[in-house]
């Protein structure tokens, strides 16, 4: 997957708002392939690991890593975006969670698709 530095970085408000986001896409291991999903929407990419992304823009910023049960993704939202976050990763086509947390760890919101 191509790196991408072309979008906007993380806006730090994000990175200090304590919200934070986590979700599981099943069906593939190739966090290249959820990465490159986030690349086509404008988002940075950079490689963090042998097989793992970070991918971000002004709004989000998350770790896209390969398991056992899928591709893990961890990092931190714009709450009124997380419906935005949901909708590219109903682009990939497989089925997937993806959870919404406050500062305190309660859960927010929840999908599943």
């Amino acid at each position: 997957m191509d790196i991408n530095d072309a979008g906007t970085p993380l806006d730090p408000r994000w990175s200090q708002a304590g919200t934070s986001v986590c979700g599981l896409v099943e069906g593939t291991r190739s966090a290249a392939a959820v990465a490159a999903l986030f690349v086509r929407a404008g988002w940075n990419s950079r490689s963090s690991s042998w097989e793992g992304y970070e991918v971000e823009t002004a709004w989000a910023s998350f770790e896209i890593d390969p398991t056992e049960r899928g591709v893990l993704l961890n990092g931190v939202a714009d709450p009124e975006r997380f419906d935005a976050v949901a909708g590219l990763l109903r682009l990939l086509g497989r089925p997937f969670g993806l959870e919404l947390y406050d500062g305190e760890g309660a859960l927010v919101r929840e999908v599943r698709a």
